[in-house]
């Protein structure tokens, strides 16, 4: 069988449940490349897409050898 591959892979994560601050994610869409920041905190979270300074969307290239297991 062929392995399925993550769609999503997390690229950065920095913070702690324990803080207020709560945990940010850097996720990526390995079919896209789109990045995106996830935030959780408490009980809410919320998602958005990255841009960079020209409010363009961040696209990220993503290698097989470089995901990350979560």
């Amino acid at each position: 069988m062929k392995k399925q591959s993550k769609r999503f892979v997390s690229v950065f994560r920095e913070g702690s449940e324990l803080s207020s601050e709560g945990i940010r994610h850097l996720l990526v869409d390995t079919r896209t490349g789109v990045t995106y920041l996830f935030v959780k905190s408490g009980y809410g979270a919320g998602i958005t897409p990255l841009l960079d300074r020209d409010g363009k969307v961040v696209i990220t290239r993503v290698d097989d050898e470089s995901e990350e297991d979560d």
